[in-house]
């Protein structure tokens, strides 16, 4: 059940993704972001001591506890996660652009990036190779 709601807001969350400016090509964030938090949170709702006699009971039982402790680690490590990874992207950016231009994702990364192209009528054209 939980894998089920995680899905359907992974989905969700990369379709209004699409529609967005926010540019992640292979909605990394959508499925394992959204859906570690998903299932984070679910957990410390649903958590009980009939299936972990070593663990806690959960929201639903009557543990508020627990819960507020997975909500304050989650705000915890996506601050966290955030912050050094847009570090390592600007420092990334200062040595190399992380970013092509407009033109070259207009022309297309195979061919103004790497002077390659799959398709045999463009290189039967001559257009191969960048020309």
């Amino acid at each position: 059940a939980i894998g089920t709601v995680a899905a359907i807001a992974c989905n969700a969350i990369a379709h209004w993704r699409s529609n967005s400016a926010l540019d992640d090509t292979l909605d990394v964030f959508p499925c394992h972001g959204v859906g570690g938090m998903v299932g984070m949170l679910a957990t410390a709702i649903f958590a009980t001591k009939a299936v972990n006699g070593a663990g806690a009971d959960g929201l639903v039982l009557g543990n508020t506890h627990l819960f507020l402790m997975h909500l304050l680690a989650l705000v915890v490590v996506s601050a966290y996660v955030f912050g050094v990874s847009f570090g390592i992207f600007k420092l990334v950016d200062l040595i190399t652009p992380m970013r092509v231009t407009a033109d070259d994702e207009e022309e297309g990364l195979d061919r103004s990036q790497h002077g390659e192209t799959i398709f045999a009528s463009e290189a039967a054209l001559g257009l191969a190779g960048g020309e």
